[in-house]
């Protein structure tokens, strides 16, 4: 269950709007107009002004010294107990960081996720840090325009054994996609596809121990041939997250669905 409210820099997770800012004339009164101010006031028939309180904040942190291997589902297993809404990975020229940021269900959890302050992930403790929603957008654009930079096969100076390794590689008709959005639905997957006219049931997404989404799913096309067309999509977004697809097999997918059972 994800977090739909409003917070206080106007965002739910998807949508950004322009921060409303509420400014109190430090010259007027609740009693009266105060001597010197120019402006009319209209006291209130109960002797007292009630302001609505402010929403609460956008519930994202920070987090630095990520292991370089760790993948979405160890940043949730790592936050247990708690809410996870996003994850984001950082990267530069084309290399993780080792830096990202958590969106939390609610704010009341970044409090929580704050006190796993230096734990360990792995063999490496992690620094959690409050953040804000301009931060994690501002690494959202910035991960989109990195992914957009450059073709569908990018250029040698980024990664181009990586990517040789993945065109290199035999189709079966199955396809691996890491870095979904955690509120990613089979219909999502069916519309990034929708060229190649898959149905619910070709959609596997994978769950974790705990019975939520891990960021991956398999997809199953029609034909070998589809599935290699459809790594055209590889690097695109989806939501706010950048996809990565992977050549699979059927007897993978149905390891992988066997372990989120």
């Amino acid at each position: 269950m994800f977090y739909r409210g409003k917070f206080a820099d106007g965002g739910d997770g998807r949508e950004m709007a322009a921060k409303r800012q509420r400014t109190v004339d430090p010259g007027s009164s609740f009693y009266g107009t105060s001597p010197g101010s120019n402006f009319m006031y209209n006291p209130s028939p109960y002797g007292y002004v009630s302001q609505p309180p402010p929403p609460p904040p956008f519930p994202v942190v920070r987090l630095r010294g990520l292991p370089f291997d760790c993948t979405e589902t160890d940043v949730a297993e790592f936050f247990h107990g708690l809410d996870i809404v996003d994850v984001l990975f950082v990267h530069k020229g084309g290399k993780f960081t080792g830096e990202g940021f958590c969106v939390l269900g609610y704010p009341l959890q970044v409090d929580f996720a704050l006190q796993r302050n230096r734990q360990n992930m792995g063999r490496r403790y992690v620094e959690v840090f409050r953040s804000k929603r301009q931060e994690y957008y501002k690494a959202i654009a910035n991960e989109v325009s990195d992914a957009r930079g450059g073709s569908p096969r990018r250029s040698a100076s980024r990664a181009k054994s990586y990517d040789e390794g993945k065109d290199s590689a035999e189709h079966t008709g199955v396809l691996r996609l890491r870095g979904l959005p955690f509120s990613a639905s089979k219909d999502d997957i069916m519309e990034f596809f929708k060229d190649f006219g898959l149905s619910e049931d070709s959609i596997h997404i994978i769950m974790n121990s705990e019975g939520r989404p891990s960021g991956e799913a398999y997809v199953e096309f029609g034909s070998a041939e589809d599935s290699k067309a459809a790594m055209v999509k590889d690097r695109m977004t989806l939501g706010s997250r950048y996809i990565e697809l992977f050549p699979s097999s059927h007897s993978e997918m149905e390891e992988a669905i066997s372990r989120g059972r």
